[in-house]
């Protein structure tokens, strides 16, 4: 039989519980088609100093993991169980599921948004928990499960990922759910804890993050297209370049946006369906170089990174971007919504300047740096300084 007690002895601490969650959560955002079928999520301001982890799957089982300042609690509700409120007698919570938490952590039991419909009770079966200075975790003492079941309370199958955090336990749950392959490196990178990049979450979900469904996107979010072309610099309406332009590489080119300074921003290389393509920018005084490996990485660009030009030149943190943010302040709150709105991973500003600059020390070195056409002598200058 598995029970709560079961998992008790199977669950990390509340901080590797809490790292695996959000990955959890930052895996469906990724691997998922549309939001809205994401059974995992994690919320960091569900309520004031509580930070949720939720898990909901649509047939009406579902379970919160509550990081408080007094601990974390665990409540899961299995709507089959035969110890869920709607199947008791006098609908409320199975006898011993919630009656030894702490009193720092029953509020979180009662919460309205845990409540069932039409009655008047909690809607849990499984109830876990771990008081800050704790190194256990708990349950009730005194459960009398009922017998006929493997498992009575839904902690099985509810926590099924929480207790076997392994890659390949995690990659068989997505494929399943998602009835599409997912690779098993990629699954490993997020787990660790490593960042979810562009590169990364095209490997989870190579069509959501293709240069057709990027387009798409920013054509249906006016906040995204205004910011575009504007601050970022990265406006789709520009797409008729000053000069015609062919690479030493051979590879062609496609004009994709335009800036007010005059530059443009190409993809290069031939046009593959789910495929990534290089992004280069030429400015205006014949300057140019690669900035991205994608359109995804193009566009975490202009948004996490809108002095990015200054950081070829050799700014770094703090002074880069420090003008920016003090004309606009509120940069960082647009920037997660813009990121979101595109489903674009989060990411730190140091991580996308160092993407900037590996990518850009490949301009000259991978034959990116372009000449007008037909008049090789008309080459472009790097960027990039030397010092940077």
């Amino acid at each position: 039989m598995s029970t709560v007690h079961e998992t008790a002895a199977l669950l990390p601490d509340p901080a590797r519980l809490r790292a695996h969650l959000r990955a959890l959560a930052a895996l469906d955002m990724a691997i998922g088609d549309d939001p809205q079928y994401c059974q995992y999520t994690f919320d960091a301001d569900w309520s004031p100093g509580v930070e949720a982890a939720l898990m909901e799957n649509g047939s009406g089982d579902d379970f919160a993991v509550l990081f408080t300042p007094a601990g974390v609690l665990i409540r899961g509700f299995d709507h089959e169980s035969q110890m869920s409120p709607y199947g008791t007698d006098d609908e409320q919570v199975w006898p011993g599921v919630v009656d030894d938490v702490p009193a720092a952590l029953r509020p979180l039991v009662d919460e309205p948004a845990f409540h069932g419909e039409g009655i008047d009770a909690p809607r849990v079966t499984a109830c876990l928990w771990q008081a800050a200075g704790d190194t256990v975790w708990h349950a009730g003492s005194a459960i009398d499960f009922p017998a006929g079941s493997e498992d009575p309370d839904g902690s099985g199958f509810l926590f099924h990922l929480l207790t076997d955090r392994s890659p390949e336990a995690v990659q068989a749950w997505f494929e399943d759910y998602y009835e599409r392959p997912v690779p098993l490196d990629a699954v490993r990178h997020v787990l660790a804890g490593h960042a979810l990049t562009p590169a990364i979450a095209r490997a989870l979900n190579p069509a959501a993050l293709s240069d057709t469904a990027l387009l798409r996107r920013i054509a249906a979010h006016p906040e995204v297209a205004a910011y575009l072309s504007c601050d970022g610099e990265f406006d789709l309406a520009r797409t008729d370049p000053i000069e015609t332009i062919a690479l030493p590489n051979a590879l062609p080119v496609e004009p994709i946006a335009g800036c007010n300074a005059g530059g443009t921003h190409y993809l290069c290389g031939p046009a593959v369906p789910d495929g990534p393509r290089s992004v280069l920018y030429t400015d205006s005084e014949g300057r140019a170089s690669l900035i991205a490996e994608s359109l995804a990485e193009a566009l975490t660009l202009a948004i996490v990174l809108p002095s990015w030009h200054d950081a070829l030149a050799g700014f770094r943190p703090p002074a880069l971007d420090s003008d920016y943010l003090h004309d606009h302040p509120d940069h960082p709150a647009v920037r997660d919504r813009l990121l979101a709105a595109l489903r674009l991973p989060p990411a730190a500003d140091q991580e996308v300047l160092d993407r900037l600059l590996s990518t850009a020390a490949r301009t000259v070195r991978d034959g990116f740096l372009p000449h007008v056409t037909d008049d090789e002598d008309a080459a472009f200058e790097p960027m990039l300084e030397p010092s940077a």
